[in-house]
């Protein structure tokens, strides 16, 4: 069971993906129920699939002193950082509480590996890689805090989460529990991942891959769509923020190790954080469970039997990766603002292009939008190797 601890606001908070670049375009996406997924135009890729690709990314430049950084998944980070004033209320923190005491917390699955793909079809006869490329600074899973600390100017504690698909959700807990411990005062959380080579064929072979538009929830869902998105969150205590901001209530996690790849087909693992979640966030309704829902046969399957154990048909689930596409370790960091999103809007977004749900599931699956009052979100993320993440978003 996660301990309870204090809720931490979501004082400022920063999002692009294929939904749209900030808080406005991702919320007009949501309402107007336009997904960002399209056939996949990126060379070298799987042939027949779509993705959730972020336009205009190849031409983000980083700030000159930072050269070194270059890489796809540092110039989305570089995107988030512009977008939505999120780094100018960073640099608020840093002048309230001292720059050493804002933590920098992120998740990614593949950091820059792209950028280590592209050097090794330039390797030289010898085998060796170009002189030029910087693994330290692009590749390795440190490269993004680092990048992040850099770019910010912050000199507190940075850290890595690579666990798969729970990545950008384990950054809130992390978080949560070095606030709590006093190793800082606040903290910059959420993921980043970019498409690439590896993911894209990795997950064909796999045979994971749809071949429109993923459909999690439907009766004939056929797959994943990859996405890429960059979330980021700044986490401060609920008392230095203003009143009625949303806020990380809870979150609880597991590592149920029932096999590399597959789920536990009765969820016990995700139960097992959602329950723990509850606990953490104490007393209170759920209105709404933005699901992990990549789907995925197994993957949605466990998921409506995890949801029904704990709740029956009494709460509205969805999943809202038909909008983004499945962002890998930046998917629980980008749901975690979409959950903050229907908490200040009323809003329930209902499962894109699916007119049947799973009938399997016995549970709530909303397929249209619909307004009701939502005070907490359970969002769910679940990864590789039983890993299992939830959070509950709501009003402290």
């Amino acid at each position: 069971m996660s301990p309870m601890l204090p809720p931490l606001a979501l004082a400022a908070r920063s999002t692009v993906s294929a939904m749209g670049t900030g808080a406005a375009a991702t919320r007009e996406a949501l309402h107007a129920r336009r997904g960002g997924l399209a056939p996949c135009d990126l060379p070298g890729m799987p042939e027949g699939i779509w993705v959730g690709r972020v336009p205009g990314l190849e031409a983000v430049a980083l700030p000159e002193a930072l050269s070194r950084y270059v890489c796809r998944n540092n110039r989305l980070a570089e995107m988030a950082l512009r977008t939505d004033g999120f780094a100018e209320a960073v640099a608020a923190a840093a002048d309230r509480y001292g720059p050493q005491r804002v933590a920098v917390v992120l998740g990614t699955s593949t950091s820059g590996i792209a950028e280590t793909e592209e050097a090794y079809a330039r390797r030289g006869a010898d085998g060796a890689l170009p002189a030029e490329f910087d693994f330290t600074h692009t590749h390795d899973l440190h490269a993004l805090p680092r990048y992040v600390r850099a770019r910010l100017g912050l000199s507190g504690p940075a850290v890595s989460i690579s666990t798969a698909c729970t990545s950008g959700a384990r950054s809130f807990l992390e978080a949560q529990v070095m606030i709590a411990a006093g190793l800082c005062d606040a903290a910059v959380v959420g993921g980043v991942d970019t498409l690439c080579r590896m993911t894209l064929h990795g997950f064909r072979a796999l045979e994971l891959l749809s071949k429109a538009a993923c459909r999690p929830c439907a009766a004939d869902r056929d797959g994943i769509s990859i996405g890429e998105a960059g979330a980021l969150v700044l986490l401060v205590r609920a008392e230095d923020a203003a009143p009625g901001t949303v806020a990380l209530l809870g979150a609880g996690a597991s590592a149920d190790g029932h096999h590399m790849s597959s789920p536990h087909p009765e969820g016990l693992g995700a139960v097992a954080a959602m329950r723990a979640a509850l606990a953490a966030a104490g007393e209170g309704p759920v209105d709404y469970v933005n699901m992990h829902g990549t789907g995925t046969r197994a993957n949605d399957a466990m998921e409506g039997n995890a949801l029904r154990a704990l709740f029956g048909e009494g709460v509205p689930c969805s999943s809202t990766k038909g909008w983004s596409g499945h962002t890998l370790g930046a998917s629980g960091a980008l749901e975690a603002v979409i959950a903050a999103i229907c908490v200040e809007d009323g809003l329930v977004p209902g499962c894109l292009g699916v007119e049947t749900p799973d009938p399997e599931f016995g549970v709530d699956v909303a397929v249209g939008n619909r307004a009701a009052p939502v005070r907490r979100v359970l969002s769910n993320s679940f990864g590789f190797g039983g890993s299992n993440l939830a959070l509950v978003i709501g009003r402290a």
